[in-house]
């Protein structure tokens, strides 16, 4: 998995365009979901597809796809029969997501969210383990679980353990310090989305301002750094080739151990 990733919600008709530019500016991750109110899957395989070559093989690319359950869909676009027991929802939804991509495989498939109780939340988790168990998907995740009980009790049930969460990092969640924690411990990473919108407080403060100035980089590069070097994968859905290009550039330099408590430190406060 690459250190970041390129998320693509909320492009709508712009979508294979941007995911061919974050390909050719560098990006190696793509991250999108089968949820046609959120996300144009098709349009991220074309720009995928406008991309492989002798230049890029597919391999060469983290593609990860969600389930995302019937309540989080468009009534008129559900991509599966709501009808259907849940196992082939889940099922379903893979097809489509592989039609979509243009691929045979993902390299992971998320749960987008835990569903209303963890009896449905662990059969839709049976499911996603049937396709890696099938070869269809590299690794199974979930997104948007920010209780620590109810992810553990998912690790210790599930045959196939998370190898992928998913958050919004943010302050209203406590950054998810205990969940990171125990991420960290059981070797799951960490994906944070809404990292910069979610964060103008973090990003305006003296603490990471200072540490711009120090660096000669922007707010939203020492930001994201510090991600990637207390282990989180950032998400990044910005439409800007300049952005692109400073977002891939945060490998370009390294902040010191206490630079980075700094940083813990302004996001407690």
């Amino acid at each position: 998995m690459p250190r970041m990733l390129y998320g693509t919600a909320w492009k709508g008709e712009d979508t294979a365009r941007l995911v061919a530019l974050a390909l050719r500016q560098g990006f190696r991750g793509l991250d999108t979901a089968c949820q046609p109110k959120h996300y144009d899957e098709a349009g991220v395989g074309a720009g995928l597809a406008a991309c492989l070559g002798p230049g890029l093989a597919r391999s060469a690319v983290y593609l990860q796809s969600k389930f995302t359950q019937v309540p989080g869909q468009d009534p008129a676009r559900i991509p599966y029969d709501p009808e259907a027991p849940l196992a082939a929802q889940v099922k379903q939804s893979f097809a489509a997501s592989l039609r979509n991509l243009q691929t045979d495989y993902l390299d992971c498939l998320v749960l987008h969210s835990p569903l209303p109780t963890a009896q449905q939340t662990l059969e839709a988790w049976s499911a996603i383990e049937a396709i890696v168990e099938a070869g269809g998907a590299r690794q199974a995740g979930i997104s948007n679980c920010y209780s620590l009980a109810d992810f553990q009790h998912l690790y210790a049930a599930a045959r196939i353990k998370p190898a992928v969460l998913q958050n919004r990092f943010h302050a209203d969640s406590g950054f998810d310090r205990e969940i990171r924690a125990f991420c960290r411990q059981e070797k799951v990473t960490y994906q944070s989305f809404w990292t910069l919108t979610a964060n103008p407080r973090v990003l305006g403060g003296a603490t990471i301002e200072s540490l711009a100035m120090i660096h000669g980089r922007t707010p939203a590069q020492i930001l994201f750094r510090y991600l990637t070097q207390v282990r989180v994968v950032p998400l990044t859905g910005t439409r800007s080739d300049a952005h692109m290009r400073e977002d891939l550039a945060i490998f370009e330099f390294t902040l010191s151990d206490r630079e980075c408590d700094s940083i813990d430190q302004a996001l407690t406060g």
